[in-house]
């Protein structure tokens, strides 16, 4: 049996007024998802370990069975990955943003305005040409998630995730170091957020966004910092022989590449709302009709539709999802000749009234051809809590849908 993971991420939220007190999972159009609920089994996960921030790279290491403190080495060792980046012995690498601050020194968002690739990376080059050197080296990664290098850094800081925090004063967040020892890279980093907000405003790309209404790119924002971490491969653990990771997201494909999943880059995949679906579905589905025995397919636009706090715009992606991802998916796997094993899940909430992250349960549910299905009607947060798969964590999920 062949098995693919369909991740929506971010999909699951809290009940919104507006939306008559649902969530946007209940509230949106989603026959396809609903079928397979009524065909799948159903239950709870969570996600994230105790003591750890609900942050995507936790998520996904967890729902994948990885035992997240003994492999999790930061978001920037993860996306180095799937940039084909090598960290060397003691080098470190951080997530880094391209955010909006506000005139009155406020986070207006982490995104830049979800800022396109080609503007960034000419950005992001401008800021290696003035800022970098031997130890600190700046690579363009997708739209605002980039990483930065430093040679000799000490990982043990306090750093804030920008999407966290959208309305705070970006000076009550600058990054801390949690010994004596790590103060020098707290100073080193918090000199160049410094410096590059008096660099990035007057660039031409920044100079055009405003003229255009756009928020301008104003500064960086490093954070989730980490060695080269030391992950054993989905086939190693579970034995799957030829995997691949399909995502718009370097943090994801980079988590595969690690995994030992092999990366399809889909043209037009943005991230976003308007992202490539079909393209997707189709990548998917090949896969699986060549030599792929596992496929992990990661949409990123309810989450960041949630970090928007667009509660509609959530509602869509998610009908999107259904429409034109799980429902040509359902069709072409049910058609052929190897059964495949479907699972569909967020990595973690992103509730739209919080505009960030948090760490409840969520809703998961497997598709096996052949097995006795749970009949629930409705794939949604609170339906999901009927099946008999119950509450799950740590590795139960994945050892659950690969029966391993």
């Amino acid at each position: 049996m062949k098995h693919i993971i369909i991740l929506g991420d971010g999909m699951a939220d809290e009940p919104i007024a507006e939306l008559d007190d649902k969530t946007p999972l209940q509230a949106a159009d989603t026959p396809a998802l609903d079928w397979l609920a009524y065909n799948s089994s159903l239950g709870m996960l969570s996600t994230v370990p105790p003591g750890y921030e609900p942050g995507s790279e936790i998520a996904h290491l967890s729902l994948l069975g990885y035992d997240v403190p003994k492999v999790y080495e930061g978001r920037g060792s993860l996306e180095a990955a799937s940039m084909g980046i090598d960290i060397e012995e003691g080098e470190m690498a951080m997530r880094c943003n391209l955010i909006c601050i506000s005139p009155d020194g406020r986070i207006k968002n982490h995104s830049a305005g979800h800022i396109s690739t080609a503007e960034a990376d000419e950005l992001i080059k401008y800021l290696q040409s003035e800022l970098g050197s031997d130890l600190i080296r700046f690579y363009t990664g997708v739209s605002y998630r980039h990483l930065l290098k430093l040679r000799g850094g000490d990982k043990r800081l306090r750093c804030t995730p920008p999407h966290d925090v959208p309305g705070t004063l970006a000076s009550q967040v600058m990054i801390k170091a949690t010994t004596p020892e790590a103060q020098p890279t707290a100073d080193l980093l918090n000199d160049l957020i410094t410096r590059s907000q008096e660099l990035l405003p007057s660039h031409p790309v920044n100079r055009r966004r405003i003229a255009e209404g756009k928020d301008p790119a104003n500064s960086i924002w490093p954070w989730s910092p980490g060695y080269k971490p030391a992950m054993p491969t989905l086939g190693e653990k579970y034995g799957i022989k030829h995997g691949v990771v399909i995502s718009a997201v370097d943090l994801i494909r980079g988590i595969g590449v690690l995994a030992g999943l092999k990366p399809i880059i889909v043209e037009g995949a943005t991230g976003l709302a308007d992202t490539n679906y079909e393209g997707k579905a189709q990548a998917a589905i090949d896969a699986l009709q060549g030599d792929a025995d596992f496929v992990f397919l990661h949409v990123e636009a309810s989450d960041e539709a949630g970090h928007e706090g667009d509660y509609q715009l959530k509602k869509r992606t998610i009908e999107y999802l259904d429409h034109r991802i799980v429902k040509p998916i359902i069709d072409a796997t049910l058609k052929m000749d190897e059964p495949v094993a479907i699972a569909v899940l967020p990595d973690h909430p992103t509730p739209c009234r919080r505009r960030t992250h948090s760490n409840a349960p969520v809703p998961v549910m497997i598709f096996r051809p052949g097995e006795r299905p749970d009949r629930v009607p409705y794939y949604n947060e609170e339906m999901a809590q009927y099946g008999r798969l119950g509450s799950m964590r740590g590795d139960q999920f994945i050892r659950a849908f690969l029966q391993a």
